[in-house]
């Protein structure tokens, strides 16, 4: 099937901490003359959508603000179906200005419907993981924003959400709805925006997990990057086999 539109990853991608990866813009340039749709997901959870527009626009991209899809757009989604509203939210950043307001969970609630859990840094503190707990004990369903192991900082790699998301799950016995890569849900938000079906799309990542293996799962193209977190270990010792893997996305239209 002709490969029409692609969802690309940002951190690892299109750059890793502050800077972006050499040729990076000129690349999606020519994608999109080449008549490619593109949409850009991220699992980034510390900054709302407007913050990453403007982040990228600073590194020298010009992506609109509507074409990225995050997390917390699925999470927002995700309450409103269920009719649900109450959530406590663990992150740090700006990322709260992507969720409503009025169902916020503060200090003093006795109950919420969801605990919702980002990468949330030195706010991963022993008395919020507390918190969390005693909510989820007493009812509230965990939606994890992504369940990532690690992401690459400018000073090294760096803990992501999945190990808090997973400890929550073991002391609590509940397991966690995943809203971010690689759930199905989370891909089929972007690819209902693209208008295609999966088999015509590709996802072009760096993790082996919630890229590759996320995107094999709904049916799309995977392609796996050596920028960012790649690592040859992990692509040696994991069932998980990406369609293609090139350099960086200098290379990706001669792969597609």
């Amino acid at each position: 099937m002709t490969i029409k539109g692609l969802l690309i990853d940002l951190d690892g991608v299109l750059y890793t901490g502050d800077s972006a990866i050499d040729g990076a813009q000129r690349a999606i340039d020519l994608l999109g003359e080449s008549g490619y749709r593109l949409r850009f997901v991220s699992n980034t959870t510390r900054k709302c959508r407007r913050t990453i527009a403007g982040r990228l626009q600073h590194m020298g991209f010009s992506i609109r603000e509507t074409a990225i899809f995050t997390p917390p757009l699925a999470a927002v989604a995700f309450m409103k179906a269920s009719g649900k509203e109450t959530y406590m939210l663990l992150t740090i950043g700006d990322v709260e200005k992507d969720f409503p307001q009025d169902g916020r969970w503060t200090p003093g609630q006795e109950s919420a419907d969801y605990v919702i859990i980002g990468d949330a840094g030195e706010n991963m503190t022993y008395d919020n993981l507390t918190r969390a707990f005693r909510l989820i004990r007493d009812g509230a369903g965990i939606i994890a924003l992504e369940k990532d192991r690690y992401w690459m900082a400018s000073e090294g790699l760096m803990l992501s959400a999945g190990p808090f998301v997973a400890a929550l799950e073991y002391a609590t016995g509940r397991s966690a709805t995943v809203i971010g890569k690689p759930s199905r849900h989370f891909f089929n938000m972007a690819l209902d925006d693209l208008g295609l079906p999966a088999n015509e799309v590709a996802m072009v990542g760096d993790d082996i997990i919630t890229d590759i293996a996320g995107a094999k799962n709904a049916g799309m193209r995977a392609i796996l990057v050596r920028t960012g977190k790649f690592s040859h270990i992990d692509l040696e010792k994991t069932s998980i086999k990406p369609d293609e893997v090139i350099d960086s996305i200098v290379h990706l239209e001669a792969a597609l």
